[in-house]
């Protein structure tokens, strides 16, 4: 397979050696399966030498090769403020980028993107329609911009068609792996275990609901609330009352920034507030369950390996 991977002015270095160390292992471990696929993974960039975020500079060959390739890779930029990100994709300096990803996509070429990379996709109208993921902290500002996107904040890669996204910045990682995985399985376990990463299916175990409930003055709120009366049994009418907005401005704010409905908003900050206690005391988990609202530990038991993928033993020795 010939991969362009994408490299542009303040591209995230760890996203950008992720993925061409995962690969290049891929080529060098392949010796050690039966019938190996391998990758030529090409630099391409709108100049011979591009200045990544770190400051460091990496050559490049011509854009124009990523016309022939078989996938399109594009890292992450490395900027972590969620304004300052959407004016970046949104603005002169990544036009070069958008229109590279639009012209790739018209092609029907796969492509691939991690973090804040898939904003880059997205604005370039690649992702309309399709099914994706990002970093969960960067969510609610997503699905603001791109309403045409369905976004699952909880998977850490989602493919759908010929278009493959990854969450958070060393997702990349995860993101490389699953490329390797889709020619060869076996090889793609075998870097693993060489590279020592575990396998992250999802994302939620490391999702702040605090972090993604700043995003509106609303949710704000109800968090603030919830956490107020998280060892009580909570009802949604009473909170939005308690908030001075209806029942149906809360539900529907709610799940426009967090693309969740409320009641599973509280289900996430007991979660997360149990596991906590799980960590840092000795109380039992049927304590634990009463001061998060639960009568039962079971139901408890229960959501935290749902939402966490560990038992109650596993996250008591995290």
């Amino acid at each position: 397979m010939d991969v362009a991977v994408l490299v542009y002015d303040g591209v995230f270095d760890s996203g950008l050696s992720a993925i061409l160390d995962v690969l290049e292992g891929a080529n060098a471990m392949s010796g050690e399966i039966a019938h190996p696929p391998t990758w030529n993974v090409t630099k391409v960039g709108f100049r011979p030498q591009i200045r990544t975020g770190a400051g460091h500079l990496v050559t490049a060959r011509p854009a124009d090769r990523a016309r022939s390739a078989d996938l399109l890779i594009v890292p992450a930029l490395a900027e972590r403020r969620p304004e300052a990100l959407v004016d970046h994709v949104a603005g002169e300096a990544s036009l070069p980028v958008r229109e590279l990803i639009a012209r790739t996509c018209a092609r029907g070429t796969p492509i691939a993107s991690a973090c804040t990379g898939t904003f880059l996709l997205a604005e370039a109208g690649a992702l309309n329609g399709r099914r994706a993921t990002t970093s969960w902290w960067l969510a609610p500002v997503f699905r603001t911009r791109y309403p045409a996107v369905e976004l699952d904040q909880s998977r850490m890669v989602v493919a759908c068609g010929d278009i493959t996204t990854a969450g958070a910045a060393f997702g990349h990682v995860d993101l490389a792996l699953a490329i390797v995985r889709a020619s060869s399985p076996a090889l793609a376990d075998l870097i693993a275990r060489y590279l020592v990463v575990d396998e992250r299916p999802s994302q939620s175990a490391y999702t702040i609901p605090s972090a993604l409930a700043q995003s509106d003055p609303t949710v704000a709120a109800f968090e603030r609330w919830v956490r107020a009366h998280l060892a009580e049994p909570i009802s949604i009418p009473e909170a939005a009352k308690a908030l001075g907005v209806s029942e149906r401005t809360l539900q529907r704010t709610v799940q426009r920034v967090l693309g969740t409905s409320p009641v599973r908003f509280v289900q996430d900050l007991r979660v997360e507030h149990a596991a906590h206690l799980l960590r840092t005391t000795g109380l039992s988990l049927e304590t634990i369950s009463r001061k998060v609202g639960y009568e039962h530990a079971n139901t408890l038991r229960v959501l935290l390996r749902d939402r966490t993928g560990k038992t109650t033993s596993a996250l008591r020795s995290s």
